[in-house]
């Protein structure tokens, strides 16, 4: 027993047998209800009592954080289409809706194709896609033209808007196709015959370059009647028809930096002996060749272009075939074998390439040409005159090989 007064005071609790759990339960049980943390089980786990403010914070911060996540997932969503998008074309615009924004005139120039219609309606912001538009203009007119002339249209129109607004337009005309390697009195006919005016109206303007602006040094309007497609007005005169012609052949020469008129006379002479001369493909490479005749005349050449085709011309027959006589006639302004330098005047109206190709020749070593096969236009060069005999010969071989074929 214990000499202090207090101990007898407190009663003793009987004591727990060791190695049993009444110990550790019995602590638990005694600690106060008022304490956050169980003595016990301290370490192990916690039991926080909130206040309600406090759950109202970690709601918002919760609610917060599902927020910025879901912002983050639709941000990435958006990225990922967006790149697709534009790898994949899935948000180009084809087609406009409606009838368009901002007025605004387009021109459709003197034989513009479809194509070439639907991509500068594109390029001017009318149309959303030049594809798209030649898709709907086929559906509804493959056998019609859009008429040149200016057009009251909108931007951004919807195809099917635009191609109403352009063919409103559409009246009567007439239709001529111009071929190539044409002489002057060819196309007379084909505009007679297309337009009704009679041919004599036509040939009556021949040699009055000057109502048509044409330089003096040409003699007549023979090079400048450009060859394509044409819709003349129902009340065109052949004055108009012939100025239409001109027209365009002076847009070709400008479009290829060709203004002085001893620039335009050569390009217009050397272009159309050349379209009478070779196929397409070899246009620039005999363009070079005559160069170097006209600017060597002391070469073998000596400043002679020599086209049998300028003969002929000068003669007034087609072909190529003539006598040794004929091909020494002086008396033959048109005669480039007989006379150096370049010939009177064109013995056509080329066309764009022909033009382009005079313009700019290829700068190159060749003096003479052949065309050695008359089906398959096969065209051989030389530097020197024996070189140009071996083709020579094989020309005339093809000709034994197809009799009628050289004449």
């Amino acid at each position: 027993m214990s000499d202090d007064p207090y101990d007898q005071a407190a009663p003793r609790r009987p004591e727990a047998p060791r190695g049993s759990s009444g110990g550790s339960l019995g602590s638990l049980l005694d600690a106060p209800s008022s304490r956050e943390h169980s003595t016990g089980l301290r370490g192990v786990f916690e039991h926080e009592e909130l206040t309600p403010e406090q759950i109202k914070r970690r709601r918002r911060r919760g609610r917060a954080s599902l927020t910025t996540a879901v912002a983050l997932f639709l941000l990435a969503a958006l990225i990922t289409v967006s790149v697709l998008g534009s790898t994949f074309g899935w948000f180009e615009v084809r087609d406009y809706r409606g009838e368009g924004k901002d007025p605004v005139t387009f021109s459709v120039a003197q034989g513009a194709t479809t194509g070439q219609v639907a991509v500068s309606l594109e390029q001017q912001g009318i149309v959303a896609d030049a594809e798209t538009f030649i898709e709907a203009y086929q559906e509804e007119h493959a056998e019609e033209f859009i008429q040149p002339g200016e057009y009251e249209l909108r931007t951004e129109m919807s195809s099917e808007s635009a191609i109403d607004a352009l063919m409103e337009k559409e009246e009567a005309t007439h239709y001529a196709a111009v071929a190539q390697t044409l002489r002057m009195t060819d196309v007379f006919g084909i505009l007679s015959e297309s337009t009704g005016i009679p041919v004599e109206e036509f040939e009556a303007y021949a040699e009055d370059t000057e109502t048509f602006g044409i330089p003096d040094r040409f003699p007549t309007l023979e090079g400048w009647l450009h060859p394509g497609e044409y819709r003349f007005p129902l009340d065109a005169t052949a004055e108009q028809v012939l100025q239409s012609m001109v027209d365009r052949t002076r847009t070709t020469l400008d479009d290829n930096g060709i203004t002085e008129e001893d620039q335009i006379f050569e390009v217009l002479t050397i272009g159309s002996i050349i379209e009478f001369e070779v196929q397409p493909e070899h246009y620039d490479v005999v363009a070079g060749a005559i160069e170097n005749r006209l600017q060597n005349p002391d070469g073998e050449t000596s400043g002679f272009i020599q086209s049998d085709a300028s003969v002929t011309y000068g003669l007034g027959r087609k072909g190529y075939d003539f006598t040794e006589e004929e091909r020494q006639d002086k008396g033959n302004p048109y005669n480039t074998f007989a006379h150096q330098g370049l010939p009177v005047g064109p013995i056509g109206s080329p066309g764009d390439a022909a033009i382009k190709a005079a313009a700019a020749p290829e700068d190159n070593g060749y003096y003479f040409w052949v065309t050695v096969n008359l089906d398959t236009g096969e065209t051989k060069f030389a530097e020197t005159y024996a070189e140009h005999l071996r083709n020579v010969e094989e020309y005339n071989e093809w000709c034994g090989d197809n009799e009628g074929r050289c004449a």
